[in-house]
């Protein structure tokens, strides 16, 4: 049983043949792929505000100094990424902030929201009138949340990180594995098309690895939600003593996602925390949502690559790179997409042809 799973009554067991299988596995294992997908997207961190305190987090403020994304700089922002072509609209937030951040609860509350939820609801309904798909990572949910959720939304998405209990996750308001399996699984028993992801290098060990991905694979065959798996290296910041793991590491740990994950689930890395070049040949077939207009707002010292840049890796690979939608095709059918989305990528109008052109293989990327 994984730490914290019990009280979540998460039942997953660790197959140790399974382990050792993936322990086995070096970069020669596995094939590159026959191409490379991305998703052309607006960054907007709803929320500053989070529960917990991971040591390696620059993301989160404490209270009385985290922000909030007012309703005018929220349409701003998608506008503007609209304007430069985006699909996706990328809303992230800290861990359910209301209770621990009285401003920012005083403050949703004057802008007529009881909740962070209900206001990202409306911000995603924003989103959808103004021509971008939403994709939200608000942290650990429930079913009925997600549920709630899944109706303005594209896909949704949360990191596992690791199954293991390390340091990283300690203090006062600690982050559980059984936590973010728990609320993998109730993205699954909602039907939400969904991204997970290890973060690597935060005091896990080579087999909390090939659990971790072990854990992603069982709820993905359970539900069949899990649209793609990130494989995240730590980067140093201002808060964080944990050094940038090898490309050696990365390379293996790659692969062992690879080998572990059905070949329908994409292998993800971050272009620009990741030693990608070299990460290509390991069966990496994505790279994430990537913004022509706003920082990576949780890693701010390491800047998007230009979209150029992307073809550029592509072409270096000898593979084509295809812009995708945040949800995956296979989602378009069978309810896993909501009406008021399908609706969106059907409308007659400037962006459903966007959305529609991603799906068709003619988009491609913009200097």
């Amino acid at each position: 049983m994984f730490p914290g799973a019990e009280a979540y009554d998460v039942e997953l067991t660790v197959d140790e043949a399974a382990v050792d299988r993936l322990l086995d596995v070096t970069p020669a294992d596995v094939d590159p792929a026959p191409e490379l997908s991305f998703s052309r997207n607006v960054f907007l961190p709803l929320t500053t505000a989070c529960r917990y305190t991971c040591t390696y987090c620059t993301y989160y403020d404490v209270p009385g100094q985290a922000s909030l994304m007012s309703p005018a700089d929220v349409e701003e922002t998608l506008r503007m990424g609209a304007d430069a072509g985006c699909t996706e609209a990328l809303f992230t937030f800290g861990d359910k902030p209301d209770a621990r951040y009285e401003a920012i609860h005083e403050q949703l509350a004057e802008w007529g929201h009881d909740s962070i939820l209900d206001y990202l609801f409306a911000v995603c309904e924003r989103a959808l009138d103004v021509g971008l798909l939403p994709h939200s990572n608000p942290g650990d949910l429930t079913e009925p949340e997600f549920e709630r959720l899944r109706e303005v939304n594209a896909s949704m998405g949360v990191m596992l990180e690791t199954t293991a209990d390390v340091d990283a996750h300690s203090g006062g308001r600690k982050k559980t594995p059984g936590q973010r399996l728990n609320t993998i699984r109730a993205a699954g028993r909602a039907g939400v098309p969904f991204t997970t992801g290890l973060l690597v290098g935060i005091g896990e060990t080579w087999r909390d690895r090939a659990e971790s991905l072990l854990a992603i694979r069982d709820l993905h065959e359970r539900y069949g939600h899990v649209q793609e798996v990130i494989v995240q290296n730590v980067v140093p910041n201002d808060r964080s003593s944990f050094e940038r793991p090898s490309v050696e590491t990365m390379r293996r740990v790659v692969a062992m996602a690879r080998v572990a994950l059905p070949e329908s689930v994409s292998v993800q890395v971050p272009p620009n925390l990741s030693p990608t070049a070299r990460l290509l040949d390991c069966g990496v077939d994505d790279l994430g949502g990537v913004s022509p207009v706003t920082d990576d707002y949780i890693n701010p010292d390491y800047a998007w690559p230009a979209l150029r840049e992307l073809e550029d890796l592509a072409d270096d690979a000898g593979v084509p790179l295809r812009e995708r939608l945040p949800v995956y095709e296979r989602y378009l059918d069978d309810g896993w997409v909501s009406d008021r989305v399908r609706d969106a990528i059907a409308a007659e109008t400037d962006a459903g042809a966007r959305y529609r052109a991603c799906l068709s293989d003619e988009r491609v990327p913009q200097a």
